[in-house]
């Protein structure tokens, strides 16, 4: 029978009769090194202090530890240890042992039999048993001689082997492919798994329901802002669009708008709404989803401003404040109206001087009894400052001097944030930063009328100086252009740029470099020195040119586009070009000498420089000259150009253009070829090539004019960043110093335009009007920017 102690922490006892043998497990609080354990029974069961040995040292813990045995230090001798009986005592312990000796069971000192050895030992019991009970002898029948047991291994068909030193082997292998080899891991194949039904597709489950507001209308009409419209754009059910995987999400998205609601609300002044909500079904047969999501309103009191209290220190003017806090008592406390009051008194401090005012938090204090606020909001007015100078700091492009350059305003003028903010802009206007910032700091410096001096830190981050560029066209008359220029913007600081340029095509080629310095002792004044050569083999003439020109200007660029721009300045060439010799017939080259001064105006009120949608621009060239070749013929080119621009639609601009030119002073033929006036071309007329048009030379080309007019009607209409325009041109170029308004030529054609951030790319087809013998019958035009 067997019997089990269990008791922690001394140990668990387990001892089983039967087989005559025994099983002991030992379960001790701590290990013991099974070589001692006979030694250490015998021992007390508590030990004194006495007799306990030295504490070892770690060196001497690790070796006996190695050793199988566990070391556990001695308690402090001044510690009473509490008497633990054992739980059986030692003798009775070792008495319930049996003893196990070979004397008494030979087995114990028999080696162990091999796996073939048992397996046929087993075989031969389990066939000896059988035919055992086959020869029990029936009834008044003698019972059968016992065959002889076989002593070799006995196979499935109860034959023994012949010899029973023959091993048994593994079963024969009959599938050929459990011995093929592998194949390839890289042409191994899964064979997928064909089922004779084919399961069918799960599908999503969907619950279809609608979304219905009630009690909304009062406070919707007593607002102009659409309540309903405004929920409705941030709508979780909305966005479902009728639509949830369960019962689940449907009030998930309900909570989510009725939370929504109770914010819509609090945004127009109803601060404390009952709002709930609540899932139906709809009635069987009723049309629509089977669900409706409804989020019942009951706005209750809208609230009102009692009182409007700033705490603020008094300011110049006394009324800056209230005059820019647009709140008044007994309105709404509407949340867009409380924001864009408090934000036009951040912008309206420093605008008037007050560089360092600072807007606080406001605090609203609602009676839920009267449905009124009073609304509280304190400020920082800081001390009222004046412009001081200037500091800067970090990886410098240019000095703080030259930030004064730029600066539009005077050292002691009241600080206005405006004008910081246009200094940003013009250093961004630059190009040579890759972060800059302009920060106002106090200096406690004292100024006129109670103020004090604010100087303005600029930190610099200077960008990469270099910079590489192309362009690419193509115009009937003007062939493939390209042109590829390399720009340092800043060799000679303060914005010194030194610019390579050369242009490759089929009709011009060329080389030059410019040396331009931008905002020259004076914001937006650029002075610039250009030196060039080129060469241009157009239908009218053939020039080879050197050109020597400096200029002063105020022009508008992509970036930093000008109500007013100007130009003036000199410039000087010798032009080698061909012209229509009367006498002979033929072209003759010719050499030029041409020197004069240029000026120019500009008013420009369009809204953009590439992509103008509206306004208009006026500009007057004047162009004083002489040629000197067989003597000196002094003459004066002139040139106006109007455009205008109405946007119909968004999508639909109408564009139109005039220009008007002339020479006066001199005979048609004493003025060098590229100096003349021509019409034609995809600046021009377009339809013609380019420079086509005007009097005709007796080899069927123009000799060019002393006077134009030229005029162009475009319809512009623009689809996202794509475009089409439909256009008419007219023009003529005249012998006579005066235009004539004769003979008007025109083209008709359209255009596709791909806006992009830079501009858009123009692609013009034309054809001319009454079309002359030796006019193409199209004309094409690619460039970048509208055509005027």
């Amino acid at each position: 029978m067997p019997w089990l102690i269990n008791q922690k922490p001394a140990c668990s006892l387990s001892l089983r009769d039967g087989a005559g043998l025994a099983t002991i497990s030992l379960l001790l609080a701590l290990s013991v090194n099974p070589a001692s354990a006979q030694e250490e029974r015998t021992q007390p069961s508590a030990q004194t202090s006495q007799d306990t040995p030295d504490t070892p040292s770690t060196a001497d813990e690790d070796d006996q530890v190695q050793a199988g045995k566990l070391v556990v230090p001695a308690p402090p001798a001044d510690v009473v240890l509490p008497e633990v009986k054992p739980i059986i005592p030692d003798d009775e312990f070792n008495r319930s042992i049996p003893r196990l000796d070979p004397q008494d069971d030979p087995e114990l000192d028999k080696p162990l039999e091999s796996i073939d050895e048992f397996e046929r030992r087993m075989a031969s019991e389990q066939e000896a048993a059988k035919q055992a009970a086959a020869a029990k002898p029936k009834d008044a029948q003698a019972a059968p001689v016992a065959a002889p047991v076989p002593t070799g291994p006995v196979l499935t068909d109860g034959a023994a082997n012949a010899s029973a030193d023959i091993p048994i082997g593994d079963a024969p292998v009959r599938d050929a492919e459990l011995t093929a080899p592998l194949p390839p891991i890289d042409q191994f194949e899964v064979t997928p798994v064909q089922f004779a039904e084919k399961k069918e597709e799960s599908k999503d489950v969907e619950v279809a329901y609608d979304t219905r507001i009630e009690g909304l209308e009062s406070a919707d009409d007593e607002t102009g802002t659409d309540l309903r419209s405004e929920f409705r754009t941030h709508s979780a059910l909305k966005k479902g669009d009728g639509k949830a995987a369960n019962l689940a999400m449907v009030n998930a998205r309900l909570n989510e708008d009725t939370t929504l609601m109770q914010t819509v609300l609090a945004s127009e002044g109803w601060y404390s709404p009952i709002v709930t909500s609540r899932v139906e079904r709809t009635v069987d047969g009723t049309k629509g989803a089977p669900l409706v999501a409804v989020i019942k309103v009951s706005p209750g009191k809208r609230y009102n401003f009692s009182e409007i209290v700033v705490k603020a220190d008094p300011t110049v003017p006394a009324d800056l404040i209230a005059k820019n806090l647009a709140l008044k008592v007994g309105e709404p406390i509407v949340a867009e109206r409380v924001q864009g009051a408090e934000a036009q008194v951040a912008v309206a401090l420093p605008e008037n001087g007050y560089a360092f005012a600072k807007v606080g938090d406001r605090d609203i204090l609602l009676d839920q009894d009267t449905g009124e606020g009073v609304y509280t909001l304190p400020i920082d007015v800081g001390p009222r400052g004046r412009f001081g100078g200037f500091t800067t700091s970090g990886d410098l492009a240019f000095d703080a001097e030259h930030v004064g350059v730029l600066a539009r305003f005077k050292r002691g003028e009241l600080y206005d944030s405006r004008k910081v903010d246009d200094l940003r802009k013009a250093l961004v206007a630059t190009s040579l930063f890759s972060t800059v910032s302009v920060e106002p700091r106090k200096t406690g410096e004292a100024a006129s009328d109670d103020t004090q001096y604010v100087d303005l830190h600029i930190q610099q981050d200077a960008g990469p100086p270099r910079t590489i560029a192309g362009s690419l066209g193509y115009a009937t008359g003007e062939g493939i252009t390209a042109a590829a220029t390399w720009t340092n913007r800043n060799m000679f600081p303060p914005e010194g740029a030194l610019i390579a340029k050369a242009i490759a095509g089929t009709r011009q080629q060329g080389a030059g470099v410019t040396f331009r310095r931008s905002n020259a002792g004076k914001r937006d004044r650029t002075f610039e020195v250009v030196a060039e050569a080129f060469h241009n083999d157009y239908d009218a003439y053939s020039a080879y040119t050197g050109r020597i020109a400096a200029r002063i200007a105020r022009d508008s660029t992509p970036i930093w586009q000008k109500k007013y721009t100007y130009a003036f300045g000199v410039e000087m060439l010798a032009t080698a070009e061909t012209d229509y010799n009367r006498t002979t017939g033929n072209r003759d080259r010719k050499l030029y000498y041409v020197a004069g001064v240029n000026g120019q105006i500009g008013l420009d009120r369009s809204d953009s420089l590439l992509d103008p949608t509206k306004g208009y621009r006026l500009t007057t060239l004047i162009q004083p000259e002489a040629t000197v070749r067989n003597g000196f013929d002094p003459y004066v080119r002139a040139r106006i150009d109007a455009s205008a621009y109405y946007p119909v639609t968004d999508s639909l601009v109408l564009a139109g253009r005039l220009r008007f030119g002339t020479i006066q002073g001199a005979g048609l033929f004493d003025i060098a070829p590229s100096r003349r006036l021509y019409a034609g071309g995809g600046g021009s007329v377009r339809g013609y090539a380019y420079q086509a048009l005007g009097e005709q030379a007796a080899d069927g080309t123009a000799v060019g004019g002393r006077s134009l007019n030229e005029g162009s009607v475009e319809a512009r209409y623009r689809f996202g960043n794509y475009g089409v325009v439909a256009f008419v041109d007219a023009g003529q170029a005249y012998r006579e110093t005066m235009p004539q308004f004769n003979n008007l030529r025109y083209g008709v054609g359209i255009g596709g335009r791909f806006y992009t951030n830079f501009g858009p790319v123009r692609l013009d087809i034309a054809t001319p009007v009454a079309r002359q013998p030796g006019e193409s019958r199209f004309n094409l035009y690619v460039s970048i920017g509208q055509a005027f």
